[in-house]
């Protein structure tokens, strides 16, 4: 009980940021998210500052980026920036013929609209995509944080048919707005390695890698800088930001599965968590206390290519990871069978899931881009928000956010109610054996 006590008082000492009840604003949908967006930007009358892992050249990002053009030319003074990864922007989608990249398209609406500045920056987190990627998420209008685990195209943003189910919050509170947009200037903006993306004659990757090595690790000490300013019992937030395994938002995000004193949830697109998260939740299962594991089924997984689709190898992810969690629940069934250990697959017709996040007892709230793997664990550059409830002033919201994210989960009983590798179409097994004879299955599992 001692112990329980001094990790609640290590997350009780974390400095917070005074947050109104009705200045924190839950959406459920990503078309919702879209609509406050799209305002917002019309709306802005000082800054403008967006942060994600890609701003994609398609109906959603081009309707984005106009908009973003459109406030700016209405009001010149306005300041907007863009940070997306610089790797992932000078490349198509994964399986996609070679054509033109988004930085090529950032650089065509530059000329496009001559005298009206959005700079987008490149942020190189590492030498090599696979080897770590800017995910950090955050969009900033004004006194106003838009926070989802989304990036900017239109399966995110439901521009047409489908969507990629994530979570979304609106933050108002010119405090945290003005942590996140200083930081981002400080630490990217101003940093060697981080080059304009709209600018065609930016340098080449191999240019820059030293510059890359150096500012990679100088991030990974680095924190948001605040003052406390919020009384222990009020509610309150902490904007935490972090990269590598000994980072401060890993730190934190162990003290919260550790504090929980009787239901913890947690929410990942993909069941690859680190092993020390494991090691957590089989502590708290043998202590008495209850797990909830929401995951998308391996056909809502974003990798997830259908039959009746040419197959490529990136295709066998969401069978890796469904084998992930079939060994996980085999080991303990047990649990499983007492109600302690609750999973549940998502799927929504042919939707894709990308939800992240962890709810600690209705008291602790982890919003974040961070998919609770050890890629995130390890490799990219990864924030979060913790919110602190401890009056449940969120109650409501955040009842409404697990109701709307259960809505289209089913709960696994057993661990035979997942398919095996037996049952998986014959190129996936024909794969699956050949990465698992010399063991890359392990590796994919750390970097993707």
């Amino acid at each position: 009980m001692f112990a329980l006590f001094k990790r609640q008082a290590n997350l009780e000492q974390l400095p917070k940021l005074a947050q109104a009840a009705d200045d924190l604003i839950t959406l459920y949908s990503a078309a919702d998210f879209r609509d406050a967006l799209l305002d917002k930007i019309a709306t802005a009358q000082t800054r403008i500052c967006i942060a994600a892992l890609y701003l994609e050249n398609d109906d959603a990002g081009r309707q984005v980026l106009q908009a973003l053009y459109a406030a700016k030319t209405q009001r010149p003074e306005l300041e907007v920036s863009i940070y997306v990864d610089w790797h992932r922007a000078q490349r198509g989608r994964i399986g996609d013929a070679k054509g033109l990249t988004n930085a090529d398209w950032y650089c065509q609406m530059a000329a496009e609209h001559p005298g009206v500045e959005i700079p987008v920056y490149g942020v190189p987190v590492n030498t090599r995509e696979a080897l770590g990627v800017l995910h950090l998420k955050g969009f900033v209008v004004d006194n106003t944080v838009l926070y989802s685990g989304a990036s900017i195209n239109d399966v995110y943003l439901h521009q047409h048919q489908k969507y990629r189910y994530d979570r979304y919050h609106l933050l108002t509170n010119p405090k945290l707005a003005d942590v996140f947009c200083q930081w981002v200037s400080k630490h990217l903006m101003q940093a060697k390695a981080v080059n304009r993306l709209d600018d065609p004659k930016r340098p080449s990757s191999g240019e820059l890698k030293n510059t890359m090595k150096r500012f990679r690790k100088s991030l990974t000490d680095v924190n948001y800088q605040f003052d406390a300013v919020c009384e222990p019992d009020a509610l309150g937030v902490t904007p935490l930001v972090g990269l590598g395994k000994h980072s401060a938002l890993n730190k934190v995000i162990g003290q919260l599965f550790d504090a929980t004193e009787h239901k913890l949830v947690i929410c990942t697109p993909y069941f690859n968590l680190p092993g020390a998260l494991v090691k957590r939740i089989l502590r708290l299962l043998r202590q008495g206390k209850t797990v909830e594991i929401i995951v998308g089924d391996k056909t809502a997984n974003d990798f997830y290519i259908p039959p009746d689709q040419p197959f490529r190898i990136i295709g066998a992810l969401p069978y890796l990871y469904e084998m992930n969690l079939r060994r996980f629940l085999c080991r303990l069934q047990t649990f499983v069978d007492k109600g302690q250990l609750v999973v549940r697959l998502w799927k929504d017709e042919s939707n894709s899931y990308h939800l992240k996040g962890v709810w600690v007892d209705r008291q602790w709230l982890l919003i974040t881009g961070n998919n609770l793997n050890p890629r995130a664990w390890r490799l990219d550059l990864e924030n979060a928000v913790l919110i602190h409830d401890p009056a449940q002033q969120l109650a409501a919201q955040n009842s409404q956010e697990l109701c709307s994210i259960r809505q289209h989960t089913r709960v696994v009983s057993h661990f035979s109610d997942l398919e095996s590798l037996t049952d998986y179409p014959k190129k996936v097994r024909r794969l699956i054996r050949r990465l698992k004879r010399v063991r890359i299955d392990r590796l994919i599992n750390r970097i993707l």
